[in-house]
């Protein structure tokens, strides 16, 4: 029986090939774009997932309000760890990691390597895996130095050569590896390829022994029996006992919610990556249901075919429950073979789907969560496809259909042109998405900015690179490619170093304001383009301005009317006077309006050389010099750099993502709808073949014909149109929402994904319509 059912099933595919591989075709594509979201969002819910203690690991950040808004840090106090974990009940364990970029070196191979200071419990509570040496003997002095497998691998060729051998840090320090771990997981937070004992950092800086120096990350892990709330309890007035002037209240962010829950607006977590696990779950499941739809419509559209096999199967005795379940059984046997096309469409496309998310996502079939996962689809596909046309077409009454009376269109009908309304609706709601997310990113990207970040690069300050500043430009210069160069304490683009308690004559008490500060060399303003639009900029000589700032606009009006050249600032016990004032630029949030920010003229603790190269400048030649000069300058140390424009489009990373993945799924959703209505109007091409016969004898013409047949496809086209606007406009005006600076939706937005969606079912439709048109009358009546 069963082999009789696949025959018969395989023959009638065969026999309607045209609408079998429609329907297969159109399954396959939904069943490729829902396993790939899928892909991608099991590796993000499964991030930092390789953590055994993951259920107990927090990070502490750091609630501090400023002028009236709270915002949230996370970074901590480095005396915090110790005193959680001496003064709070439930906590088993901490951690300070505090930020390491460094050179190391045997002998004339030099590696900068991304590490962190730490301390030796970090081991034990991120539950690392040692490939030599033991967790316990990791940091037996502060010349230790626990590396990755693949930084070892660089320097010694294989982790058993590495252990116990000597590095030099920054040509200055000789650290000795005491561990090797194994490599942090692609899917963790956490990525570092060194560690050395926070000791060493501590020894070096003076604020960490401050509770009002918000300066490391803090990581704890709690008992399993801890209570939560009361730990959370404790937590938040600890750091106002030991320092009531400490503005900062604690609290815990669970390792659970790194990945996905990360934002924190006005102090509250909120939002973060999960939206768009969430909203891509979503566009999945619709994609799938618009391939079902293709299905629903096509089988209901050709009952008539199978008309007189209903009526013959139910003469023989066949009950209604065993043709639906016949018929359930077709669209499950077509569902399976789409799959096993979709199987293949994935394996080649897969590597374009890797570059696309950043990801190196694997299919796994071998897995049994992934393959139940694809046979459950495929499972659910056959079923949601052939429910109703099985129904539908198992409701047929033999006796009128084996007597030739023609079988009423009614509900199935209304039911097919709203299946159709809704494919398109959901289309273009897509495509209105993209337009609009393209627009935002543009948006943001393209503002003024209040600097140029095209053809400037960022490199790192090694060695005494800053005390020979001035000779390194004047060679810079000389090379032909470099237009102007400058050092700065910190990255431009992000916050840096910031701080309070800044005061100025006329300042309310009671406000409290957040500002940014930056230690730069005299140039550096003009290398990164930026504008005084009061006052003077530094002096050449850095000494000359030592007790000077340059602040930026949004300060000045804080200071009060008038110019705020020549007015003093107080912070601390210094004294420094406004000799300029600079244009706000937009660093750190790009979507919020940035902190005030000060210059103060001084190169001591220069970390980033910027320089700006000329135009006409070739970026790799321009670079092979550039880096012959430093290397000149500070032999012994890589050429470490960035282009600023490639930093900047980093933070639009989750957009551009979102971007390019709502463009593909747009492209998806009406290459699957077109797939349904070119179905649809090859079937009324087919079923009117005689009519149209008729009116071409009596004249018609081809283009009459085509607009006959079209232009009921057409209008549930533009019926979608006006459905899809207001729901594209809320979910789009709910997106932006979430970002202070946003663009205004326009209404020619919604007038170009129509007409897209129009032109392109005209020319899905056009195709058959034409065709038929076009057809030889005689060869369509001569059966009459």
């Amino acid at each position: 029986m069963f082999k009789s059912f696949i025959r018969s099933t395989f023959r009638h595919l065969w026999k309607n090939k045209t609408y079998s591989f429609l329907n297969i075709f159109g399954l396959a594509i939904g069943i490729v774009c829902a396993a790939f979201i899928f892909l991608w969002i099991e590796d993000e819910l499964h991030f930092d997932s390789q953590y055994a203690k993951k259920d107990r690991l927090y990070m502490v950040l750091t609630n501090q309000t400023y002028d009236g808004k709270t915002r949230a840090f996370r970074s901590s106090p480095a005396k915090l760890a110790a005193a959680m974990k001496t003064e709070i009940p439930g906590v088993v364990n901490t951690a300070r990691v505090s930020g390491l970029k460094s050179v190391f070196s045997v002998g004339e191979k030099a590696i900068s390597e991304n590490g962190c200071y730490t301390d030796a419990a970090f081991f034990e509570m991120m539950g690392l895996q040692f490939l030599e040496g033991t967790a316990k003997n990791a940091f037996r002095d502060v010349s230790s130095v626990v590396v990755t497998e693949d930084m070892a691998k660089r320097f010694f060729g294989s982790a058993a050569n590495a252990m116990g051998k000597s590095l030099q840090m920054e040509h200055k320090e000789t650290v000795v590896i005491t561990g090797v771990i194994k490599n942090f997981a692609p899917n963790s937070t956490i990525q570092f390829s060194c560690m050395v004992p926070f000791n060493i950092a501590s020894n070096q800086h003076d604020y960490y022994e401050s509770w009002g120096g918000n300066s490391v990350n803090t990581y704890v892990e709690l008992s399993p029996r801890a209570n939560l709330a009361a730990v959370s309890k404790q937590l938040s007035g600890l750091i106002r006992s030991k320092d009531p002037d400490a503005g900062a209240v604690p609290f815990l962010f669970a390792m659970n919610d790194w990945r996905l829950r990360g934002e924190f607006p006005d102090g509250v977590q909120k939002g973060g990556r999960i939206v768009y696990v969430r909203m891509f779950s979503i566009i999945a499941w619709i994609i799938l249901l618009i391939a079902c739809i293709n299905f629903m419509n096509l089988a209901t559209a050709r009952s008539e075919k199978r008309a007189r096999e209903v009526g013959v199967r139910k003469v023989m005795g066949a009950g209604k429950q065993l043709l639906a379940l016949q018929f359930i059984g077709e669209a499950i046997c077509m569902a399976l073979l789409s799959a096993l096309i979709a199987v293949i469409f994935m394996y080649i496309m897969l590597p374009g789907f890797n570059m696309l998310v950043e990801k190196k996502l694997t299919l796994g079939l071998l897995q049994p969560a992934h393959a139940g996962f694809l046979l459950g689809i495929a499972l659910l596909c056959g079923l949601v496809a052939g429910s109703y046309p099985s129904l539908y077409l198992s409701s047929f009454n033999p006796i009128k259909v084996l007597k030739g009376i023609k079988m009423k269109a009614g509900s199935a009908a209304y039911i097919r042109k709203g299946l159709v309304v809704f494919q398109f609706a959901t289309s273009i709601v897509l495509i209105v998405s993209t337009i609009v997310i393209y627009q935002q990113i543009r948006h943001v990207t393209h503002r003024d900015l209040g600097y140029d970040k095209d053809h400037l690069i960022q490199a790192e300050v090694k060695g005494d690179l800053y005390k020979h500043f001035a000779a390194i430009k004047q060679a810079l210069l000389q090379t032909g490619v470099v237009k102007n160069a400058g050092l700065a304490s910190t990255e431009m683009l992000y916050t840096g170093n910031n701080a309070s308690g800044f005061s100025w004559e006329g300042k309310d008490p009671q406000s409290d304001i957040l500002v940014s500060f930056r230690d730069i060399s005299p140039d550096l303003l003009s290398t990164w383009g930026m504008q005084i639009v009061d006052g003077r900029s530094f002096y050449d000589n850095i000494k000359s301005d030592s007790g000077n700032v340059i602040i930026t606009a949004s300060l000045a009006r804080l200071m009060g009317k008038g110019s705020a050249v020549g007015k003093t600032l107080h912070w601390g016990d210094g004294v420094f006077h406004v000799v300029g004032v600079l244009k706000d630029f937009v660093y750190g949030d790009m979507y919020m309006q940035s902190d005030p920010v000060i210059f103060f003229s001084r190169t001591d603790n220069a970390e980033k050389l910027l320089i700006r190269l000329k135009p006409d400048a070739a970026p790799e030649a321009a670079i092979a010099k550039i880096s012959a000069v430093v290397q000149q300058a500070v032999p012994g140390y890589p050429f470490d750099y960035k282009f600023v424009d490639d930093q900047f489009q980093e933070f639009f990373k989750s957009e551009q993502l979102v971007s390019k993945l709502s463009r593909l799924f747009a492209l998806l959703a009406i290459i699957i709808s077109c797939l349904g209505i070119f179905g649809l109007a090859a079937y009324m091409a087919e079923r009117r073949v005689k009519e149209i016969g008729v009116r071409k004898v009596l004249g018609a013409s081809v283009a009459s014909i085509t607009t006959l047949l079209s232009k009921d496809f057409l209008q549930l086209v533009l019926l979608a149109s006006f459905i899809a606007m207001p729901v594209g406009w809320w979910v789009m005006d709910r997106w932006l929402e979430g970002y202070a600076y946003h663009i205004n939706i326009s209404g020619w937005v919604f007038v170009m994904a129509g007409c897209a969606s129009l032109l392109v079912a005209l020319i899905t439709i056009s195709f058959q319509s034409v065709k038929a048109a076009m057809a030889n009358p005689v060869k369509s009546l001569k059966s009459e």
